[in-house]
């Protein structure tokens, strides 16, 4: 039996010749097989050691390629200096062989005889015309990045796609894509490198291959992370995992594993760090990618740091510090320095602290985001040490980085998250100057992250010039209440035509937890004022009360929040004094963005006659998206305030998007959608307008919006969460309201929640109403709200007049 046994064995092997079962191992390579590869790579290896030199050579060529694609460097490296047979050198064989020591070279950071082995492999390719000359460019491009050669990279890797692109090799295509997505990232090139990271995903998913796509999921996510967009982040690190784990590229799951350690940082999510942070460090502890291992060690320090543990981090940075001063890290170098001078600082060890910034921003190749924080970490030192001068210039140059740094991004998806990652160091230069008593200026650096939004080339921080908050409290004759909130403190600026004054508020997590309280109690079945709700009357004693003596009777309020207190509408805070009440009955409220917009936004008067563009009665797009019964009385109600010849509808079948487009909306003093509205978490700006179907196409996306200057006096999303659902630092709620003042709105009237199809049309009457009769859209508004509020039927209930609120721009 034995002896059968080895005779079938032995003819299975001649049975497949060895230049078909090397093609085969190949291409579960090109499939991301590599587990399977691995292992037909180790028998055909087993098979012809000792029976053909010239076979076991290539198979052994072969198996270091599959284990540098894993991550075993070393293990690679032995394999591929093994000497070949005299009859292969000068062969394809050898330029495999010298590309692949040149690649494990270059993952052990050895980049000096990576060179050496990689020009080898070109010359011997380019004298036999080989079949390796695209894998040869594509290597020579990830030399060059690690080298921080982005010109010659860029060559390279366009080399290596054009070759890829002429020999039909799609895998070797998309790699080249991903690559040059990461030189476009060294070289701060976000929407660049988005475009190309996006473009390699959707060729990766086409063909169906998991190691190509995990890390074009992976190099995206890079992308999201880097603007501030953690949400996306955390989605795209997280798929990019799985994936890479599927396809047997542990090196690659240690690795986003690492990323997605990053994003829980950068969101104060420690717990989930913690976790995640320990599971990639296990796992980059038995791989040889050094820089993997300290970008774990770091993000571990920076975690103890974010937790008050100095002797934990100190530990995990001495530890990366070991391996980087080694030489076997090169990457990691200026993350270790800023982790080190910010555990000197904790330990008010200045001058140590002082020498790490100080070494980090002499760095030429240092990230700007490093920079940033350098700066602003050296600030912080020099206000320790009572130096508040330097602490201000350091402070400045920070802040003028970051905004340099905004407004470089063309792209409206990544400006808008892009403060995220920066917005603590806006706010410890808030602290610091508040500390000084120096409320002014404070007030103008909370302010200037957010006036970004609508002046995005403002790139300087210097002190205060002709800033007057009061004038434009006597500009929009309003009381102006300016919220900041922050992880420790939080401040309200009152703002009124004469005075400035500063009030402490509780820290950002307190105020945001009880919003969230209160918003749900809207939906639900009792009046919140009528059941005594404690969070509406805790949130106007702690956010309104302390300051109300400062605010006029039935006077115009201007509020411009910050994070949570975005998704609150200060209209229905309970005031308790005489009797529970709404504050809605006490002033007129409007929502803001920014002081700088308050002060540089048009002035109008109200238009007479105004134009009308009426967008409603929408065609069922979807089952999501079913008719709405009482859009038509709406419309029906809205006309009778506009002359036909002052109007223009588009209703039913002709309410499409590009109808919409095409019909001039520049032209319209007033636009109102009476419509389906959707909000997307995500995609912010893919929030959309549901309008009619027209082939594929049913949505006015908020990106379409920002596209199409407009100069409408009002405009009216009657939908749904037409203010959108995801606040980001610096700009507030993004969505369809946030899209058409950037189009050039000057106040919008949008929805925080869900609203109510059966209440809204006569809210909207009472509004239009007022219009016509010469009341400024804010009191209109509160006219209308107010007509339900003191009604005796369920429309009392904040649930039907609420969610709408006024943003505006002047």
């Amino acid at each position: 039996m034995v002896v059968c046994c080895a005779f079938v064995l032995g003819a299975c092997v001649s049975f497949t010749s060895p230049d078909k079962k090397l093609a085969h191992i190949r291409e579960e390579m090109r499939a991301g097989q590599l587990d399977v590869a691995l292992r037909d790579g180790n028998a055909a290896l087993a098979a012809y050691q000792s029976t053909n030199p010239e076979w076991a050579a290539r198979f052994r060529v072969v198996k270091a390629r599959i284990l540098m694609i894993r991550g075993s460097y070393s293990d690679s490296l032995r394999l591929a200096l093994e000497p070949l047979p005299p009859s292969l050198r000068h062969t394809e064989t050898e330029v495999e062989q010298k590309m692949a020591q040149g690649l494990d070279y270059d993952y052990l950071q050895q980049f000096d005889l990576s060179d050496q082995a990689l020009s080898q492999a070109e010359s011997l390719a380019a004298a036999i015309n080989s079949s390796f000359l695209g894998s040869l460019a594509q290597s020579r491009g990830i030399l060059e990045v690690d080298r921080r050669n982005y010109a010659k990279a860029d060559l390279a890797f366009h080399a290596a796609a054009a070759y890829a692109r002429d020999h039909h090799q799609p895998r070797a295509e998309i790699d080249a894509l991903g690559d040059l997505g990461n030189v476009s990232m060294w070289q701060e090139h976000y929407d660049e490198a988005a475009d190309r990271f996006k473009a390699a995903l959707e060729k990766s998913r086409a063909l169906g291959v998991l190691d190509t796509e995990s890390r074009s999921l992976g190099n995206l996510g890079w992308s999201y992370l880097t603007v501030g967009d953690f949400d996306n982040a955390e989605l795209s690190f997280k798929d990019a995992q799985v994936k890479a784990g599927r396809a047997g590229l542990v090196e690659d799951q240690t690795y986003w594993l690492v990323a997605l350690t990053e994003v829980y940082l950068q969101q104060g999510r420690y717990l989930d760090a913690d976790s995640t942070g320990k599971q990639a460090l296990a796992l980059a502890e038995q791989h040889d990618d050094k820089n993997t291992l300290t970008t774990c060690l770091n993000n571990l320090t920076q975690l103890s740091l974010a937790t008050g543990r100095l002797d934990d981090a100190e530990k995990y940075n001495r530890r990366a510090l070991e391996i980087e001063n080694a030489g076997l890290d090169q990457f990691g170098i200026v993350y270790s320095q800023l982790f080190a001078g910010r555990i000197a600082l904790g330990k008010q060890d200045f001058p140590s602290a002082e020498s790490a910034f100080r070494r980090l921003l002499a760095d030429p190749l240092a990230a700007t985001p490093l920079k940033w924080e350098a700066h602003a970490r050296l600030a912080q030192l020099f206000a320790a040490e009572k130096r508040p001068d330097d602490a201000q210039r350091e402070f400045d140059v920070a802040i003028r980085t970051v905004q340099q740094a905004r407004s470089a991004i063309e792209s409206n998806d990544f400006r808008v998250s892009f403060l995220s990652s920066a917005i603590e160091f806006y706010d410890a230069y808030v602290n610091f100057l508040i500390a000084r008593h120096r409320d002014l200026e404070a007030l103008r650096i909370a302010d200037l992250c957010r006036a970004l939004s609508f002046a995005p080339d403002t790139s300087t921080a210097s002190a205060p010039k002709n800033f007057s908050p009061q004038a434009i409290a006597r500009r929009t004759n309003a009381t102006l209440l300016f919220y900041w909130l922050g992880r420790q403190n939080s401040w309200l600026w009152v703002i009124s035509p004469k005075n400035v004054s500063l009030r402490s508020l509780p820290a950002a997590g307190e105020l945001s937890t009880l919003v969230t309280s209160y918003r749900d109690s809207f939906t639900g079945p009792q009046d919140p004022r009528e059941a005594g709700n404690p969070d509406g009357k805790t949130l106007y004693s702690t956010l309104i009360q302390p300051i109300a003596q400062l605010i006029p009777a039935n006077s115009r309020v201007i509020i411009l929040p910050d994070g949570g207190l975005h998704s609150l509408n200060f209209e229905t805070l309970i005031v308790s004094d005489p009797q529970p009440h709404y504050w809605i009955e006490d002033a007129t409220l409007i929502t803001a963005s920014s002081l700088s917009q308050l002060e540089h936004g048009a002035t109008k008067p109200p238009p007479t006659p105004g134009t009308l563009l009426l967008i409603g009665e929408a065609l069922p797009a979807s089952p999501d998206f079913p008719p709405l019964p009482q859009a038509g009385k709406e419309v029906g109600l809205l006309e009778k305030y506009f002359d036909p010849s002052h109007r223009l509808e588009l209703l039913g079948g002709a309410a499409t998007p590009q109808a919409f487009l095409r019909s001039s909306p520049e032209k319209f003093s007033y636009l109102h959608f009476a419509t389906h509205g959707t909000a997307s978490s995500l995609l912010p700006l893919e929030s959309a307008v549901i309008l009619s179907p027209q082939g594929d196409s049913y949505k006015l996306y908020a990106r379409d919006v920002v596209r199409h200057p407009l100069n409408a006096y009002l405009v009216t999303i009657s939908a749904c969460n037409g203010a959108g659902v995801k606040t980001y630092a610096g700009e507030g709620l993004v969505g369809l309201s946030w899209a058409f003042l950037h189009a050039g709105a000057d106040n919008v009237i949008a929805g925080l929640w869900e609203v109510s199809n059966a209440s809204t049309p006569q809210l909207m009457d009472q509004l239009y109403k007022g219009l016509t009769a010469g009341q400024d859209p804010a009191t209109a508004l509160r006219n209308a709200k107010l007509s339900l509020l003191h009604s005796t039927g369920n429309y009392r209930k904040p649930f039907y007049w609420a969610p709408f609120l006024l943003y505006s721009a002047s």
